[in-house]
């Protein structure tokens, strides 16, 4: 993705956006408009996915014994879903940077 505010970088914080979002809604015509609606709708997604990875990582310990996962697959996933959580958290704050960033140019 492009610096804000160099050349048609709102394009390509769109087309990064979009792969943030499930395919369906990155075609909507709306979201495809105005990217600010699309850096919008990233936002909540992240938002929820990493709330997913939060809720899979707490509960890990507890629920995968009783589906049969050996121990050493347990720490592995429990490892994952670590990781994903930071990875979120931070495509989470670069939404949001982005977001601004949009909000900031549209506002001109």
């Amino acid at each position: 993705m492009k610096t804000p505010g160099s050349y048609d970088w709102e394009r390509s914080a769109a087309k990064w956006l979009r792969e943030l979002v499930p395919a369906r809604y990155a075609s909507y015509p709306a979201l495809l408009r105005h990217p600010v609606l699309l850096a919008r709708h990233a936002q909540i997604q992240v938002q929820n996915e990493v709330r997913v990875a939060r809720t899979a990582l707490q509960t890990a310990r507890a629920d995968l014994p009783r589906l049969g996962m050996p121990e050493s697959v347990i720490e592995h996933t429990i490892k994952m879903y670590a990781a994903e959580v930071m990875q979120l958290q931070h495509i989470a704050r670069s939404v949001r940077a982005v977001t601004q960033a949009l909000v900031d140019q549209n506002g001109r």
